[in-house]
């Protein structure tokens, strides 16, 4: 069976800057993305969690994409353009997908 590359680009950002950020890749040409609730976590200002809250306000979301290894580059660049002012983090993957026409 023949397998692709691809990355596969995970974001965690404020969930209140959510919006912004889909909008942004639709924008940068990603047709398709998946967007989780970050329950909990810990980083550079200790443990956190969205225990007791009842709007978005005080969590995070996680943005998963997968998209051609020569669009990567672009990609963080407009990125970055939201989360320099953002709690976020950006972690990339090499991946592997059966229908590389999709991404």
């Amino acid at each position: 069976m023949d397998m692709h590359d691809a990355k596969r680009v995970e974001i965690i950002i404020e969930a209140v800057m959510e919006r912004r950020l889909t909008d942004l890749l639709t924008k940068e040409g990603v047709t398709g993305f998946s967007v989780l609730p970050v329950k909990s976590g810990s980083g550079r200002s200790g443990q956190w969690s969205r225990q007791g809250t009842v709007g978005r306000a005080d969590g995070m979301s996680s943005v998963v994409c997968l998209i051609r290894p020569d669009r990567l580059d672009a990609l963080l660049e407009a990125v970055l353009s939201v989360l320099t002012r953002h709690i976020g983090v950006v972690n990339v993957t090499d991946a592997k997908v059966l229908r590389a026409e999709r991404f």
